[in-house]
């Protein structure tokens, strides 16, 4: 989509000054005024769903049936008569960019019926009939100058549909009005996308009295604008972009909790002034630590366009150093969380087990808590479980009027799918599971003879079924271990059930929680590297891979092992440090590795088993996922990373995107998970991948570089060298890597624009005049890749050839290197303190 060039004589805001765009086939229209949202609850008539609970838990699409909500969508609204409107004010301009979509991708915690209205001008010298290809999630209809001719009411929850389409346009500006809407059920995948697919291009024009130039410029900014670091440490939030404006233009920025409050934390507006081409916000200054949102507005009126990224921000990038005692850590963190922690209900709980509590607060949080568990909004179960810790070991800190509307609400919830709702609470995943069934017990435990209105069962009756539940859920993740290993984002999700149910529940119960708990903590302890959890990811978001030490899992870190951050963090922190609960005395010297010492552990995780491996030593960590659903379509699984312990910040992966937009947030995203999953093995210190993204999206993998943690970057055709304090990695591309140096990825993006290609990763460590040979070792050594054969190969100089192929095998010289160890708790395969060192031996270390 290119904008034609217009004369400069035109007048201002006559037709031919306004931009035009032509497009071909092939690409997407992109140039649209987009309405303001138009959003309304929409929850059906409350029934009970179908329970296609198995307990056998994946990561990816789960068909649960349509709920209440979506048959009464499907009942009333597909088909019916809408009448276009074209008053609406412009809420933005939707410009072209890295996105082929109109995208309005969100998570509504209740259903929710969403609307908008697109509107733009298709120029024709002459009659004719457009050719399209229209993709959705949702529906849309098209008018063209009034006349609807398209109807495409697919309304497939959070599944791409696709139709071809012919509009008939007439000679002359022809005004196109599309409407575009979809239930909202949670996480809602929601686009519009018409490419053209005929052989004579259109012309586009915006439909208001725009200026070409101001529109060209706006189209420049919010194309390349992007923070101008990877994290603000006790500084305010800069942004930059590729090129100085060449007047003033006003700038609007939100920035916002990614928690589930979504709480505005700086609301400013100034000036990008002219000849700049970096604009400060001062507000941010001093700003909670955390990785936040960022929406962000340029220009005014009509004129306005938007675009949403994000920004990570810490007071202190050292980890603390703990010489105190594990209970003397846990009182040190229910303090922080009890003046810091997020505005959740896990703050209350740490005000409640510090002894710092503030009235006024504690009434606040409670009545917000309240309020999303009477709506039953998504992820209210994981509140409802510290609520009753709370009300059963703390019920001094409440009111009478408090622990009246609490009791109120805790009978009134909805515990399960077999009680009558009409919500789009998610009952079906992993973490889900184990907090309703917690919930459940913890409730019926705690009001024993009365009734619950939802299920009619007395406390005692639901404490029964869930206990019969958990079982089964147990059951399940001790025979495969669990689907969302590793996960930054949902380990402390699991923690809110597994530390309930340790504290609360029955010894039988209570000793699983415990054996799940030292498992998870031993994992933990495996991939955290000077404080800050890493490692592959069963189930990753980008508000998790790219926040380093300021995720909800990071302060577990410091609190089990002595290293690292606290945060605002309060999920289920408090529950860890208000239990008795403690960690494997065994797991501080596995998180904090001595120097010199180096380690690699496997084991598998989950029902599709993620084959785990990783490679550590005091200063690098290599972790990866091996032969995981090879070739199929991803979702969140994050397959390769590098971590390195210079800089909290210092990260590196492999993926291959899942959607244009580096800062979206599907599932898979830009840089979390991956649209085609690659073939992956681990030996040691080095990784190799291969990746065929046919039938993908986008027609490239990429590396992302934490550039901002990385002391030295040393980038040749084929490879990336980077160093961080003492821990050295190395990537290389068959094809050939591409720094993208402008736009939204710029300095932090390496490309291999092929579709096929193979992919070696290689940590290591060492003292600063080390990493020229690190380097040179590596530059010495010989690869290869075979494309026909699917076949990487990389031969150390003087050693044996490590070679993958792309349906499995995976050797070094002739012999072949199975995975074997396929139960859920690690095994030492390597350690270099032990006489027999293990099984696996580094290549390069």
């Amino acid at each position: 989509m290119t904008i034609v060039e217009r004369p400069a004589t035109s007048a201002p805001h006559e037709p031919n000054d306004q931009p035009l765009y032509e497009v071909c086939q092939g690409e997407t229209v992109t140039a649209w005024l987009v309405s303001p949202l138009i959003a309304t609850s929409f929850p059906g008539e409350p029934a009970p769903a179908e329970d296609r609970a198995d307990y056998r838990f994946i990561n990816g699409f789960v068909d649960v049936g349509d709920l209440p909500c979506r048959k009464a969508f499907w009942a009333t609204m597909v088909g019916r008569l809408i009448a276009p409107e074209w008053d609406w004010p412009v809420d933005r301009l939707n410009l072209p960019g890295a996105n082929r979509r109109v995208e309005f991708t969100h998570f509504w915690h209740g259903p929710t019926h969403v609307r908008r209205w697109l509107r733009g001008t298709f120029k024709a010298p002459m009659a004719r009939s457009l050719a399209l290809r229209l993709k959705t999630c949702g529906g849309v209809r098209i008018w063209v100058n009034g006349v609807e001719q398209v109807r495409f009411e697919p309304f497939r929850r959070n599944v791409e549909s696709a139709t071809d389409i012919v509009l008939t346009l007439s000679e002359g500006d022809n005004d196109i009005l599309v409407h575009t809407e979809d239930l909202a059920e949670r996480d809602t995948v929601w686009f519009v996308e018409l490419e053209v697919t005929d052989q004579v291009p259109v012309a586009v024009q915006l439909p208001a009295a725009l200026d070409a130039e101001t529109i060209d410029r706006l189209e420049g900014l919010i194309r390349s604008v992007r923070p101008a670091r990877d994290v603000f440490v006790n500084e305010p939030l800069q942004l930059l972009f590729d090129e100085a404006a060449p007047v003033d233009v006003p700038v609007e920025v939100r920035v916002y909790s990614h928690g589930h409050d979504r709480a505005l934390l700086v609301h400013e507006q100034l000036v990008l002034g002219a000849g700049e081409s970096v604009v400060t916000i001062p507000q941010t200054r001093g700003i909670a630590d955390g990785y936040h949102g960022i929406d962000l507005r340029l220009g005014e009126g009509v004129s306005t366009a938007g675009r949403v990224l994000d920004a990570a921000f810490i007071s202190d990038v050292s980890p603390k150093i703990s010489t105190g005692s594990l209970a003397e850590r846990k009182r040190e963190a229910l303090v922080y969380s009890a003046r810091h922690g997020a505005p959740r209900i896990g703050r209350v709980l740490a005000m409640a087990a510090s002894g710092e509590v503030d009235e006024a607060v504690l009434e606040r949080l409670i009545t917000d808590t309240l309020a999303s568990i009477d709506r039953r909004d998504d992820c209210s179960d994981f509140i409802m479980v510290p609520l009753l810790w709370l009300l059963g070991a703390y019920p001094n800190v409440l009111s009478e009027d408090l622990l009246a509307r609490v009791r109120q609400s805790v009978l009134n919830y909805r515990y399960w799918v077999d009680e009558p709702g009409n919500d789009v609470m998610w009952f079906w995943s992993e973490n889900h599971v184990l907090c309703f069934h917690t919930s459940q017990l913890l409730a019926g435990q705690l009001f024993p003879d009365a009734v619950f209105s939802a299920s009619g069962r007395t406390g005692t009756a639901q404490a029964a079924l869930a206990r019969h539940r958990l079982h089964r859920w147990f059951d399940s993740s001790e025979a495969h271990g669990l689907a969302e290993w590793n996960s930054a984002a949902y380990y402390p999700i699991d923690f809110i059930g597994l530390l309930a149910l340790e504290h609360w529940a029955e010894p039988e119960i209570a000793a699983r929680a415990r054996g799940q708990l030292d498992l998870i903590f031993r994992m933990i302890a495996l991939h955290t590297l000077a404080g800050v959890p890493a490692g592959s990811q069963g189930r990753a978001y980008d508000k998790e891979l790219r926040a380093g030490p300021l995720t909800e899992l990071a302060p577990f870190a410091y609190v089990a092992f002595g290293e690292g951050w606290l945060n605002g963090g309060v999920a289920s922190l408090p529950m860890f440090c208000a239990s008795d609960y403690q960690p494997p005395a065994d797991l501080a010297p596995l998180a904090r590795l001595e120097e010199g010492r180096r380690i690699e552990a496997r084991y598998a995780q989950g029902l599709e088993a993620g084959r785990l491996t990783v490679f550590k030593t005091e200063a690098s960590q290599l972790s990866t996922v091996v032969d995981h659903k090879t070739g199929t379509k991803g979702h969140q699984q994050h397959v390769l990373d590098i971590r390195l312990a210079g800089h909290p910040m210092a990260r590196l992966w492999i993926n291959h995107p899942g959607e244009d937009d580096p800062w979206g947030s599907q599932r898979p995203s830009y840089w979390a998970g991956n649209g085609i999953l690659p073939r992956v093995a681990q030996h040691g210190d080095t990784a190799l991948l291969i990746a065929d993204t046919a039938g993908g999206r986008m027609p490239f993998t990429h590396a992302y570089l934490g550039r901002d943690g990385l002391d030295e970057v040393l980038i040749e055709e084929h490879w990336v060298f980077v160093r961080a304090g003492r821990g050295f990695a190395a990537l290389y591309n068959s094809h050939g890597l591409e720094l993208q140096e402008s736009g939204a990825t710029a300095g932090r993006e390496l490309r291999s624009m092929a579709p096929l290609s193979g992919w070696v990763a290689v940590v290591g460590s060492g003292q600063e005049t080390d990493f020229p040979s690190f380097c040179g070792r590596l530059k010495e050594s010989v690869v290869t890749f075979d494309a026909e054969a699917r076949t990487l190969s990389l031969t150390p100089s003087g050693g044996e050839a490590l070679t993958l192929s792309y349906d499995g095998m995976f050797r070094l010289g002739t012999r072949v290197l199975p995975f074997r160890h396929d139960q859920p708790q690690p095994v030492m395969t390597y350690d270099s303190n032990t006489s027999d060192q293990g099984e696996i031996a580094p290549l390069f270390y």
